[in-house]
């Protein structure tokens, strides 16, 4: 019996690569067909964008430091991130657990890192397509501003991602239906929309919701890209902040996610 076990389990060690590659390409192509994705990822910050980029016309004042319109074009990618993290990655993997599918794929031998792994993989090029279909509506209407610094909203830009991914994969897997992390990520997603970057600019906020605003994870992601991207300042230690948040959130997914 021992050995049987053993040859098992090496046999599914060697698995483990190709299997992870296919649980991967699986997910992906999943991906295009819920309609929470094409929803909240790729319909819901154009749309929006469309609208409140288009309210403020096109020249600077004491609300805007830039082109209002840039400036909401910059800022509406990190609503593609919020909406990867907090609403599809959270409902997608809670309607796994309970259809059973995790404890499936355990039983077939995957490591208990893979799904998380592949999660936070498909999370990651559900928010790059959707970045590229947002600014390619908003290139020929507003225009796509200059980078100012490539790097740092490269840098800021996965970091971001990287965060709010993970954070989705970890809420998928500690919530206990698809209803209730539908229910909690629509109710943590709205106000990190609006006041974390696709709503008013922070000039026009009161104190109270500018202090609510300020502490936002979203908020964070989105300052550390805004201003590198149009030139308001290199944002370092927001950055910083963003990696480190980043960091934290990726090992707790990937610790929590058991197969």
């Amino acid at each position: 019996m021992t050995t049987v076990v053993t040859a098992g389990t090496a046999e599914a060690v060697r698995r483990h690569p190709s299997a992870t590659r296919r649980l991967l390409v699986s997910e992906l192509r999943l991906l295009g067909r819920e309609p929470m994705t094409l929803t909240f990822v790729l319909a819901f910050p154009i749309v929006t964008m469309l609208v409140i980029a288009g309210s403020f016309g096109t020249q600077p004042d004491e609300g805007f430091p830039v082109n209002p319109a840039h400036w909401y074009v910059a800022s509406y990618v990190t609503v593609v991130i919020g909406a990867t993290g907090l609403v599809m990655l959270p409902v997608h993997i809670a309607s796994y657990r309970e259809r059973g599918v995790l404890r499936r794929l355990a039983a077939s031998g995957f490591p208990r890192w893979s799904f998380a792994l592949a999660e936070i993989a498909v999370g990651l090029v559900a928010i790059a397509v959707a970045s590229i279909v947002l600014l390619a509506v908003a290139a020929p209407i507003y225009g796509i501003p200059r980078l100012e610094s490539p790097l740092r909203v490269l840098a800021a830009a996965f970091a971001g991602s990287l965060f709010f991914v993970a954070l989705g994969v970890l809420l998928g897997t500690i919530l206990p239906s698809a209803r209730a992390a539908q229910a909690v990520g629509l109710l943590l997603y709205f106000p990190s929309f609006l006041l974390g970057g696709g709503g008013p600019p922070p000039a026009v906020m009161s104190d109270a919701l500018a202090s609510v605003a300020e502490v936002l994870p979203l908020t964070l992601v989105t300052e550390a890209m805004r201003g590198p991207w149009l030139g308001l300042g290199n944002e370092t230690g927001t950055l910083l902040a963003v990696t480190g948040l980043a960091a934290v959130a990726t090992f707790l997914a990937v610790r929590r996610t058991a197969l």
